[in-house]
């Protein structure tokens, strides 16, 4: 289903152990209508609901709803540094029709 590399796998995991909020959730990645391109990715730690998929990771779980499955089916999850900033990046073969500069919405 979806991929983390181990660069972001790694700072998840920083981000679970500095944010006392986080410690105990999951990871939710899913997609929302919005973004210039016309749905953008969001994170944020939450606890699973039945109809989620889980994908297993050493110290932590992702969670996908089904709605957001569609999209992200195929996707990599990286983590990058540089002149631009820090952040995470997502490699998805679904996203066909457009992309938006700052790589955080697509278009199908």
């Amino acid at each position: 289903m979806v991929t983390l590399t181990e660069v972001a796998a790694g700072r998840i995991r920083d981000i679970i152990q500095d944010t006392p909020d986080a410690q105990g959730k999951s990871l939710r990645l899913f997609v929302e209508g919005g973004g210039c391109a016309g749905f953008s990715y969001a994170f944020s730690f939450d606890d699973k609901k039945e109809d989620d998929t889980v994908i297993p990771q050493p110290g932590f779980e992702v969670l996908i709803d089904p709605a957001s499955a569609m999209y992200l089916a195929g996707a990599s999850v990286d983590f990058v540094e540089g002149m631009e900033g820090a952040g995470f990046k997502i490699d998805n073969p679904n996203a066909g029709g457009g992309h938006c500069g700052c790589g955080k919405s697509f278009s199908t």
